[in-house]
């Protein structure tokens, strides 16, 4: 007579279907979570309470799963006891908008020409689309995070700039460089428990332009590290669409894990026109009291708890020269 299934009286006993087997099963299938657990606690230690600017942009901004993941991320950051502080800014979006609405973008110098007209579909798009999506992904799971734009409270002012055409200097209408930060507004919504998801547009630094209701539209990556240099943060990391920063692109994939302010200043000259925002970003960043500066891959899901809470990282760190000279000495000490 056959035994009934799941008593386990015909089976082996290591069979999945004895109640060893399955507990066994459970067992190998949960330990690696508990490996990564034990090996983020060191970092969860450390990061704990600190303050960490995210840039938010490239393909993770239009990929719904990866927006998803991201949000995740930055709730877990949230939930673990960091600060996490979101900028962002919108191109793909603001092209699509741009050209349902019939109007041409126009790019000069790598940089997008922005009229008036222009400016307006900026605003639209980065405060009422892309920032309330990204706030209300966050507050699925909670009144976690508030949206605002660096016009707000006059969180940053910016002055007129100008693309560089063969060592010329040409008018592209409203892009601004951040000229002041006050970050006193953020620092109250994160001493209040909330996410600030920041848009990057500011005020003209010019009072009568301000008055007339001027504004300029910024580099994200440029806005997110002038704001985690005001907020004296632990940490900006910089979500764009490669693994990080390229020892010899093109003729090389490799990655750069890790380097000094001076270094990277070295290397600036030589980097692709699209890196070179990114890596400006880093180096202020470290040149004005953040602790590290990293660009990671958004493109991976999770990317950015793999970077913070992980033994390896992901992508390319970025420290300031007094930091590496620290770290140089710890390591001839050891090998001594």
């Amino acid at each position: 007579m056959t035994s009934p299934i799941g008593t386990g009286a015909d089976a082996g006993p290591d069979s999945p279907l004895t109640p060893t087997g399955m507990a066994a099963d459970r067992r190998q299938k949960a330990l690696p979570k508990a490996h990564a657990l034990v090996e983020a606690l060191p970092w969860m230690a450390r990061h704990r309470g600190k303050t960490i600017v995210i840039k938010f942009g490239g393909n993770a901004m239009v990929d719904q799963s990866l927006k998803a993941a991201f949000a995740q991320d930055i709730l877990f950051l949230r939930h673990a006891g960091l600060n996490p502080v979101v900028v962002h800014g919108g191109g793909p979006q603001i092209s699509a908008q741009l050209e349902r609405l019939g109007l041409k973008s126009h790019f000069t110098g790598g940089l997008r020409v922005t009229t008036d007209e222009t400016m307006d579909v900026v605003r639209m798009v980065l405060a009422g689309q892309v920032q309330r999506e990204l706030v209300g992904l966050l507050n699925e799971h909670g009144p976690h995070a508030v949206g605002m734009t660096g016009e707000d409270a006059r969180l940053m002012t910016a002055v007129k700039c100008y693309a560089d055409v063969d060592g010329k200097p040409v008018d592209i209408g409203r892009v601004g460089e951040v000229a002041t930060v006050d970050a006193g507004v953020v620092q109250a919504l994160i001493d209040n428990g909330r996410i600030p998801v920041i848009s990057s547009i500011a005020r003209s630094s010019d009072a009568k332009d301000a008055a007339e209701g001027g504004v300029f539209n910024v580099n994200a990556d440029t806005a997110a590290a002038a704001l985690a240099a005001a907020l004296g943060a632990e940490m900006l990391l910089i979500l764009t669409d490669v693994e990080g920063l390229y020892a010899d692109w093109p003729h090389s994939e490799e990655v750069i894990p890790r380097l000094s302010a001076s270094e990277l200043r070295d290397l600036l000259p030589g980097l692709a026109s699209g890196m070179i925002p990114k890596m400006e970003g880093c180096l202020h960043a470290v040149s004005n009291g953040v602790r590290t500066a990293r660009v990671i891959d958004g493109r991976v899901k999770h990317s950015i708890l793999l970077e913070i809470f992980t033994n390896e990282g992901i992508g390319t760190m970025v420290v300031p020269d007094e930091t590496e000279s620290m770290a140089a000495t710890a390591r001839m000490e050891a090998a001594a």
